[in-house]
Protein backbone atom coordinates (compact mmCIF):
# COMPACT_ATOMS: atom_id res chain seq x y z
CA UNK A 1 0.00 0.00 0.00
CA UNK A 2 1.29 3.73 -0.79
CA UNK A 3 2.52 6.42 1.94
CA UNK A 4 0.52 8.95 1.48
CA UNK A 5 2.11 11.90 1.80
CA UNK A 6 1.57 16.14 1.19
CA UNK A 7 3.71 18.12 -1.16
CA UNK A 8 3.77 21.48 0.66
CA UNK A 9 6.44 23.05 -1.56
CA UNK A 10 7.80 23.09 -5.54
CA UNK A 11 10.52 24.63 -7.41
CA UNK A 12 9.78 25.98 -10.89
CA UNK A 13 12.13 26.77 -13.80
CA UNK A 14 10.89 29.82 -13.88
CA UNK A 15 8.92 30.69 -10.43
CA UNK A 16 6.84 33.57 -12.11
CA UNK A 17 6.27 32.14 -15.61
CA UNK A 18 2.69 30.60 -15.59
CA UNK A 19 4.22 27.73 -18.75
CA UNK A 20 7.14 26.80 -16.93
CA UNK A 21 6.90 23.24 -15.71
CA UNK A 22 7.76 22.09 -11.73
CA UNK A 23 11.11 20.66 -11.47
CA UNK A 24 10.88 19.40 -7.96
CA UNK A 25 8.08 19.10 -5.55
CA UNK A 26 8.95 18.85 -1.57
CA UNK A 27 7.88 18.88 1.82
CA UNK A 28 8.65 18.05 5.67
CA UNK A 29 8.71 14.44 7.63
CA UNK A 30 6.57 14.02 11.00
CA UNK A 31 10.55 14.85 12.29
CA UNK A 32 10.77 18.53 10.57
CA UNK A 33 13.25 17.41 8.11
CA UNK A 34 12.74 18.74 4.50
CA UNK A 35 12.08 16.03 1.82
CA UNK A 36 12.53 17.10 -2.17
CA UNK A 37 12.29 14.72 -5.36
CA UNK A 38 12.63 15.80 -8.99
CA UNK A 39 9.26 15.46 -10.48
CA UNK A 40 10.55 12.73 -12.48
CA UNK A 41 10.73 10.58 -9.22
CA UNK A 42 7.90 11.65 -7.95
CA UNK A 43 5.96 10.47 -10.46
CA UNK A 44 7.89 7.12 -10.76
CA UNK A 45 7.19 6.90 -7.21
CA UNK A 46 3.18 7.28 -7.96
CA UNK A 47 3.97 4.22 -10.84
CA UNK A 48 5.44 2.23 -8.77
CA UNK A 49 2.74 2.51 -5.79
CA UNK A 50 4.99 3.49 -3.13
CA UNK A 51 3.94 6.63 -2.43
CA UNK A 52 0.66 8.81 -3.18
CA UNK A 53 0.98 12.13 -2.85
CA UNK A 54 -1.74 14.94 -1.89
CA UNK A 55 -1.29 18.99 -1.23
CA UNK A 56 -3.41 21.71 -0.44
CA UNK A 57 -4.96 24.56 -1.66
CA UNK A 58 -7.77 27.19 -0.86
CA UNK A 59 -9.59 24.78 1.73
CA UNK A 60 -9.54 21.83 0.23
CA UNK A 61 -7.44 18.64 0.00
CA UNK A 62 -6.55 17.72 -3.66
CA UNK A 63 -5.09 14.53 -4.66
CA UNK A 64 -1.63 14.81 -6.85
CA UNK A 65 -2.17 13.11 -10.13
CA UNK A 66 0.08 12.02 -13.57
CA UNK A 67 -0.91 13.64 -16.61
CA UNK A 68 0.31 11.61 -19.43
CA UNK A 69 1.61 14.24 -22.16
CA UNK A 70 2.75 13.43 -25.90
CA UNK A 71 6.12 15.26 -24.64
CA UNK A 72 6.66 15.14 -21.16
CA UNK A 73 4.03 13.49 -18.27
CA UNK A 74 3.51 15.73 -15.26
CA UNK A 75 1.83 16.21 -12.24
CA UNK A 76 -0.99 18.17 -11.57
CA UNK A 77 -4.22 18.01 -8.99
CA UNK A 78 -7.03 16.28 -9.61
CA UNK A 79 -10.41 19.03 -10.50
CA UNK A 80 -10.83 20.88 -6.94
CA UNK A 81 -12.05 24.25 -8.28
CA UNK A 82 -9.13 25.86 -7.27
CA UNK A 83 -7.23 28.08 -9.99
CA UNK A 84 -4.49 27.99 -10.29
CA UNK A 85 -3.54 24.13 -9.77
CA UNK A 86 -3.06 23.79 -6.38
CA UNK A 87 0.64 22.43 -6.63
CA UNK A 88 1.20 25.90 -8.94
CA UNK A 89 0.24 27.87 -5.76
CA UNK A 90 2.59 26.31 -3.10
CA UNK A 91 5.76 28.43 -1.93
CA UNK A 92 9.42 28.15 -3.24
CA UNK A 93 10.88 24.94 -1.79
CA UNK A 94 14.06 26.38 0.30
CA UNK A 95 17.39 25.29 -1.29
Amino acid sequence: MAIRVEIQCITKSDRYNPHERITHVGGKNSDGTRWKLMEDQAIRSIRSGEYDFWTRGGGKIADVIIVKHHIKDYLKTTNDNVQPDNLLSLPQCPL
